[in-house]
């Protein structure tokens, strides 16, 4: 990867960082290039009697 490329990684990843509290990001490598980047976020409520 170019540095152009890193740079449009690293910008993808500081945004899902940044609005992501609980989750994960996954990233999805083919032939040793970063194709894609996957954000799981989970939402944890509380319990019945405290809603």
């Amino acid at each position: 990867m170019n540095k152009t490329e890193w740079q449009e990684v690293i910008n993808h990843l500081e945004g899902m960082l940044g609005t992501l509290k609980f989750g994960s990001i996954t990233l999805v490598v083919q032939d040793g290039k970063i194709v894609q980047i996957e954000k799981n976020e989970k939402v944890r409520l509380q319990p019945n009697k405290e809603r």
